[in-house]
């Protein structure tokens, strides 16, 4: 019964070290993977970065008032002045559109309700 015991602890202990084995690598492996990600996602900050400073430098006022200079012919635009703007409150918005009824009730032979005093 002994022997029996000593192989069965045995098999025990050989089964915990591969199933410790392998989650020591399946942790690297993961750990490996968030990495990866961490370093992923540094890149498209610092790319996202570049393209917020192009953005800014392609969308200088100076630049677009010269560039709608050079193109007026072509493209037939016009500086904007503040007088071009309006407020809201000036736009005419259409009316809304009457509500259809339909399929009216007839309540001439319905019985009024009885009316109760208010005990309140």
């Amino acid at each position: 019964m002994r022997a029996f015991l000593y192989i069965l602890t045995s098999l025990m202990v050989i089964g915990l070290a591969f199933w410790a084995y392998r989650e020591n690598y399946a942790t690297q492996q993961a750990l490996g993977d968030a990495d990866r990600l961490h370093s992923d996602i540094r890149e498209a900050h610092a790319r996202l970065a570049v393209l917020r400073a192009e953005w800014a430098f392609q969308n200088r006022p100076e630049r677009l008032s010269d560039l709608a200079v050079i193109n007026f012919d072509r493209l037939n635009l016009l500086p904007l002045h503040p007088d071009q703007f309006g407020n809201v409150d000036e736009i005419a918005f259409p009316p809304p559109p009457p509500l259809a009824i339909t399929g009216g009730i007839d309540v001439s032979t319905m019985d009024a309700p009885a009316t109760e005093e208010d005990p309140l």
